[in-house]
């Protein structure tokens, strides 16, 4: 099935001009077209129409998964928030008092995977070596690369965070690839005017994500 995903702002990449009303058509798991919607819309007018405010950006990258999913715990709400409070908990001497097993430490990536694409994020860095949490990352769409170095022209440290903007000066440094035709269609959408706007406001203004043209994210 097509759909044409179109929002108020369109900024296909690093360096690349906003394009007001642009829109992705999506054929499958791969973008067909990227333009205009008057012009996507006319040319293909039976295809699926999503249409989104504020701007579409590339999926976001975050560095560290190790991290973040297998050296950090996040409390399960309801259920543990009320004895553990709800922010996520690091540190061998807590993370100890928990008795962490493996099936535990799988529950908790999946939540933070979750929250990660609430975050617009479609791909994370880090060497994982825990089964049940390479798992969940591999379940939840996200695609898992080696570790990396930091953008060599970020300013500040680049900590393991759920936000992709940490460390970043510019929203487009944690863009994960382009949209262009023949490319996969991982991309997020935030409730931003545009991708500076986007990095002052932050990441939790996602309104959606997509990877391989489904949508894993929508904000209620």
């Amino acid at each position: 099935m097509l759909t044409l995903h179109t929002a108020d702002l369109l900024v296909a990449g690093p360096g690349a001009a906003p394009l007001p009303g642009g829109a992705v058509l999506v054929d499958g798991d791969r973008i067909s077209r990227v333009g205009p919607y008057e012009e996507l819309g006319a040319a293909w007018p039976h295809a699926r129409v999503r249409r989104w405010p504020g701007v579409l950006t590339p999926g976001l990258l975050v560095r560290g998964a190790d991290e973040l999913l297998e050296r950090t715990y996040y409390p399960d709400d309801p259920y543990e928030t009320a004895e553990l409070g709800a922010d996520p908990i690091s540190g061998a001497e807590a993370l100890a008092g928990l008795s962490m097993t493996e099936s535990r430490w799988g529950n908790s990536a999946r939540r933070a995977t979750q929250k990660l694409l609430a975050r617009g994020v479609v791909a994370v860095t880090g060497r994982l070596t825990v089964p049940s949490v390479r798992t969940a990352v591999i379940r939840s769409g996200l695609t898992l690369l080696p570790p990396a170095a930091a953008p060599a022209a970020a300013t500040s440290p680049d900590l393991p965070s759920l936000d992709p903007f940490a460390g970043r000066d510019t929203a487009e440094q944690a863009f994960f690839g382009t949209l262009e035709p023949g490319t996969p269609a991982r991309f997020a959408v935030f409730a931003a005017p545009d991708a500076e706007a986007l990095l002052k406001q932050g990441a939790t203004t996602c309104v959606a994500t997509v990877i391989a043209g489904r949508l894993l994210h929508r904000r209620r």
